[in-house]
């Protein structure tokens, strides 16, 4: 029996970039919609919040001359681009997905509304939710928070290129250890654990949403972490 019945799984921008420097790898996407669709065959209601940093990052607008907040909207537009290719994926996979954005956009995604991403999921629709939050100032990381809370969520899975969380960096350290668990106080004070933002975090600490962090790129992990199997680290 599965650990859980509905979870949010948080994707970074990064994630789709695959072996690309820039921009979404449409092979490596199809790879993640079939690890994806795997996971959702365990009758599990899934929903996920895609970032938008392969394409551009709001939070670096001012470097380039842009206002902080003209910066966040495009951000919240790369999103959007994102969700609607993770859609066409799942698709092509035979798997019912909705993309739900916080900014209308109403001719190629669903304005977001809280029943509706409820309804598809119980419909067994995979839900992506785009345009962040629909705010500037805050990062998707809060967004994921906000969404879990929103259509009750019980766990949020955040999907990274490591096996979790280690107590030094894995890449420059080779005896860095794998934390099995952490608290949420913890991840708040340490900086260097960054999961998400201390926003994200708190909101998570106070409404008791865990957060399980776990290595996107293996196959089955998904379907591994969805199911409640021991895999990554639990911030909790």
């Amino acid at each position: 029996m599965p650990k859980y019945k509905r979870v949010l799984l948080k994707l970074s921008g990064e994630t789709f970039l695959g072996k690309r420097q820039h921009g979404i790898d449409p092979e490596f996407t199809q790879w993640l919609a079939k690890e994806i669709k795997k996971a959702h065959e365990d009758d599990i209601q899934i929903s996920i919040i895609v970032g938008g940093g392969n394409i551009f990052r709001g939070a670096t607008a001012e470097e380039h001359g842009l206002e902080r907040t003209v910066g966040d909207y495009i951000g919240m537009l790369a999103t959007i681009m994102n969700a609607l290719a993770l859609q066409a994926a799942l698709e092509k996979e035979k798997q019912q997905a909705r993309v739900l954005s916080a900014i209308e956009i109403k001719d190629v995604a669903e304005p977001y509304i809280r029943r509706r991403a409820i309804r598809h999921m119980e419909k067994g629709r995979v839900v992506i939710f785009a345009g962040g939050s629909g705010n500037p100032y805050f990062t998707t990381d809060t967004a994921a928070a906000l969404r879990a809370l929103e259509t009750n969520s019980e766990i949020i899975l955040k999907g990274t290129k490591v096996d979790g969380v280690f107590d030094k960096d894995p890449h420059k350290f080779k005896d860095a250890k794998l934390l099995p668990q952490v608290s949420f106080e913890n991840a708040i004070k340490d900086k260097q654990i960054g999961v998400l933002d201390n926003s994200a975090l708190s909101l998570c600490m106070d409404h008791k949403i865990p957060i399980l962090v776990f290595n996107l790129n293996k196959e089955d992990n998904i379907r591994k972490a969805v199911s409640g199997e021991k895999i990554g680290t639990l911030i909790s």
